[in-house]
């Protein structure tokens, strides 16, 4: 039974260091496909955390919240609850700090010779563009940019390439299903054919015969995770507003779930300066 003492107060750093680790261990069982039971997982803990069911529950929900800032996927069932104290992303920046390998997700690739079966990829709706961004608190603020999600998706060649190659499967497939198998045929991957550069990954088209130019941005993180741009994307993108289209992929470690955005790029994302060119003259 839960100290009553401790009802409704902060939990303590060993408390936090104990439950992190024991959310990592269930998260590491979901991505590789292992069985677990989260009760389990809870009464063990409570063998050494004098907390109530309903804290430890919440306290796993917080977890799920700093992950998602993250950009890292969370358990099934521990919905993302906001309003965590400052030690909580603290004890996961430690647990982090000892174990930076977790954060490299598998994801759905593909085999030497492609996918052998094209994954389906769920379309949804963008997430609504919010008015006012939240305020991060300087722990956090501190933790997302040390273990920045869109420098590691940026960085990752391998989950970049699977999403390409996922979006050039499913636009063939798009156009055969409309009976257009003349087009599907022409479809390119150009990302892989002639290289980055183009502003686009992907050359495929509209029923109609005109084309779509995607640039396909994947994560394995949730729909909110931001994604850099690079300026010929955003380029192309008020150049050829008629054709361009973004290819969000994200929850790409299990089921991909993929929404589109059509230019103006600025109704739907804030856009914002990350980095400059520098020279001299």
């Amino acid at each position: 039974m839960a100290d009553q003492n401790l009802i409704g107060t902060p939990w303590g750093e060993t408390e936090l260091d104990l439950i992190v680790a024991d959310h990592f261990a269930m998260l590491a069982a979901q991505l590789e496909g292992r069985p677990f039971v989260k009760a389990h997982h809870r009464a063990a803990l409570m063998q050494h955390v004098d907390r109530t069911n309903r804290s430890v529950e919440y306290k796993h929900m917080n977890i799920s919240a700093v992950l998602t800032e993250l950009g890292h996927p969370t358990i099934q069932g521990y919905k993302a609850k906001d309003h965590y104290q400052d030690a909580l992303v603290d004890a996961v920046a430690r647990y982090l700090s000892a174990h930076p390998e977790v954060l490299e997700v598998p994801v759905l690739a593909p085999t030497q010779d492609g996918f052998s079966e094209p994954p389906t990829l769920f379309e949804t709706e963008p997430p609504p563009l919010v008015a006012k961004a939240k305020l991060r608190s300087e722990p956090l603020e501190r933790l997302v940019r040390k273990f920045d999600p869109v420098a590691r998706d940026f960085r990752n060649r391998a989950l970049g390439k699977a999403g390409e190659e996922a979006v050039f499967f499913a636009e063939q497939q798009r156009l055969r299903s409309a009976d257009r198998a003349d087009l599907a045929r022409k479809v390119r991957w150009t990302a892989q054919e002639d290289g980055d550069g183009a502003g686009y990954d992907i050359a495929s088209f509209e029923l109609s015969g005109s084309e779509r130019l995607i640039e396909v941005k994947t994560t394995t993180g949730s729909d909110r995770t931001p994604f850099f741009l690079t300026r010929n994307e955003e380029a192309l993108s008020r150049e050829r507003p008629d054709a361009f289209r973004l290819y969000r992929l994200y929850d790409f470690h299990r089921a991909p779930r993929v929404f589109t955005l059509t230019p103006p790029l600025g109704d739907h994302v804030v856009l914002e300066a990350e980095t400059w060119r520098a020279g001299f003259g």
